[in-house]
């Protein structure tokens, strides 16, 4: 699934609001940009990437039944 796919179901699914969706969304947007960027550029981009799901914690923590 390339990102405007993903992008497309998170649209259709109506999960704007799940953030893990977003971040696997970058993930795949940065994946098609690699062979553009650099090893420092793609490593900087991951790194920002990690920590930023790192920085979701466990949001999910007694509302699994509504986001999973």
């Amino acid at each position: 699934m390339d990102s405007y796919e993903l992008a497309k179901y998170i649209e259709e699914t109506n999960s704007i609001s799940k953030p893990w969706m977003l971040v696997q969304l970058r993930m795949r947007k940065l994946q098609e940009r690699r062979s553009t960027l650099s090893d420092a550029e793609y490593m900087a981009a991951l790194a920002e990437l990690h920590q930023d799901l790192m920085n979701l914690g466990e949001w999910w923590k007694g509302i699994e039944d509504e986001v999973f």
